[in-house]
């Protein structure tokens, strides 16, 4: 029997047209996803199903969608599905992560122009019969910094239309390696640099723990006093009350939101504020956009539901069948290394080099490094894939080394991924054991064997006598319990390592209290 797939939300015709000469049943009801009841009903008859944005896909659609296999979202964002309970589900989720590119980068270009030059108020007040040629006094584009906060994909097409606009660009971004910013012609800056140099700033990063309310009150006053911003990104990422208040003020002269913290957004803080122009989350609307990321949802759908292929899925692999039972786990070992090391690394990387010793020297280590990159790269830009990981690392100038040798040392198989900053070099190692169950055995030089569980402590320490005491009574007090302790040193009295799996996530309180038990000299809270 033919897979069947529904298509909740419009897409083009091209794209319908592309499953059914590929032999998949398709059903196009572009209204149903905003039918939550209707979703409900029938989503149990179907091996797939393709979105946009209008779509949720929740836990309680999830639950009801007994033959579902797969989900493909036309476009980047994701947050209108539950991914944790698709995965549980053993439901793969697809996105199409470079198919409006341009089009979000051209979008922050006109937003910015058109609040530098007031053009929706004059258009207002124009269309409305009047005529105030001196109420709307606009900026020059020409010769005015532009700093971008995020210069990845996006951000660095901004880089180079705004350069073509003769102005000059400086970018904050932590994964930006000194050489990939020459090669933008950019000038790499910390964030407080950009925040008081830049006439114009822009958004262009994931909302993560570290990105939410990037621009605050306190990012505002460092600011140049009459200094716009752009906002096309994520909502979220700037204070919108913040924001607004500066506008009032006149410490901004303008800003332009195309997201919000809440959409749709009926009502919003920043409505009605002086020069602020907003538009409906319009970044990936264009036509040539909507065709490329349906062309391209319809046709990875297609490849899994017929061949078992997995492209640009952010809940699994890209492996062929074939090679899935030798594969597997140590896909999962790789990318338990790189977000060791990712969740470490706070400079920007200029190269990773992965070492593959023994068995796993002979398997396809090309899947192996593309698992230990998205690994990597996840921390910092969460929707990172299999797929996207290698292009996103060259983007960002990092230089990626793959060595394959015999069997070297006490194990039989491992790989080591060795992370090269401007500041430092950070390793670590693992391999798969019998069990099937990926395992640290080495961290910095330093041989240790750890189970990573969803909760770790990383914790360096003076090898020095009462130090687990100590760490163990903190734990205790502040109600913490531990599940696992490791610990690891190169020689009595040097630097030691300290893994410990806690029961559930810890405060940045008790965090702050850790780091300062004696001889502790630094702890970090890792997540797996």
């Amino acid at each position: 029997m033919a897979p069947k797939v529904l298509i909740s939300d419009k897409l083009s015709d091209a794209a319908v047209q592309i499953f059914k000469d590929r032999g998949v049943d398709v059903d196009f009801l572009p209204e149903v996803g905003k039918d939550k009841e209707k979703l409900l009903e029938i989503i149990g008859n179907y091996d797939g199903l393709a979105i946009r944005s209008a779509t949720k896909v929740t836990e309680k659609i999830i639950a009801a969608a007994e033959n579902l296999k797969v989900i493909g979202r036309a476009g980047i964002g994701v947050d209108n599905v539950d991914i944790p309970k698709a995965t549980a589900r053993g439901i793969i989720v697809m996105n199409t992560p470079f198919g409006n590119a341009i089009t979000t980068a051209e979008h922050a270009i006109s937003m910015m122009m058109a609040v530098a030059r007031q053009i929706p108020a004059a258009d207002a007040s124009t269309q409305s019969g009047k005529w105030e040629k001196s109420r709307f006094m606009g900026r020059e584009l020409t010769g005015k910094t532009l700093g971008l906060i995020g210069c990845g994909n996006i951000g660095s097409i901004v880089a180079d239309r705004a350069i073509g606009l003769k102005m000059k660009v400086i970018a904050f971004d932590p994964f930006l390696t000194p050489e990939r910013a020459v090669a933008l012609g950019v000038e790499k800056v910390e964030l407080d640099g950009l925040l008081c140099r830049s006439d114009f700033i822009t958004l262009h990063t994931p909302l993560t723990d570290k990105t939410r309310n990037i621009i605050d009150a306190k990012a505002i006053e460092k600011m140049r006093k009459g200094a716009y911003l752009i906002n096309c990104a994520r909502g979220g990422l700037a204070d919108e009350a913040a924001v607004r208040a500066a506008l009032d003020e006149g410490k901004l002269g303008g800003a332009a939101f195309d997201v919000f913290v809440e959409e749709p957004a009926k009502e919003n803080v920043l409505f009605g504020a002086p020069n602020f122009v907003s538009t409906p989350h319009l970044g990936a609307s264009t036509t040539e956009a909507q065709e490329n990321v349906a062309l391209q949802v319809a046709e990875q759908m297609c490849d899994y539901l017929l061949q078992g292929a997995v492209r640009n899925a952010l809940n699994m692999p890209s492996i062929t069948a074939e090679e899935a039972p030798k594969l597997v786990p140590f896909v999962r070992l790789a990318e338990q290394l790189g977000s060791f090391a990712g969740q470490l690394t706070e400079t920007g990387i200029e190269g990773v080099r992965l070492e593959y010793a023994g068995a796993v020297a002979e398997m396809n280590v090309q899947a192996l490094t593309a698992a230990a990159l998205t690994g990597l790269l996840t921390p910092l830009l969460q929707t990172v894939n299999m797929v996207s990981a290698p292009i996103l690392a060259k983007e960002r100038g990092m230089k990626i080394e793959e060595i394959r040798r015999e069997k070297d040392g006490a194990y039989e198989t491992y790989m080591r991924l060795t992370v090269v900053t401007q500041r430092q070099e950070r390793s670590v190692a693992g391999t798969v054991f019998a069990d099937g169950k990926p395992r640290i055995i080495q961290v910095k030089g330093i041989n240790m064997e750890a189970e990573l569980g969803p909760q770790m402590l990383y914790i360096t320490n003076e090898d020095k006598p009462g130090f687990i005491g100590h760490l163990g009574m903190e734990l205790g007090n502040s109600g913490v319990n531990i599940a696992t302790f490791h610990l690891g040193r190169l020689a009595p009295g040097d630097d030691a390592i300290c893994l410990v799996e806690v029961d559930g996530d810890v405060s940045p309180d008790v965090l702050a209290r850790l780091e300062a038990v004696s001889h502790v000299k630094q702890v970090k809270a890792l997540k797996f």
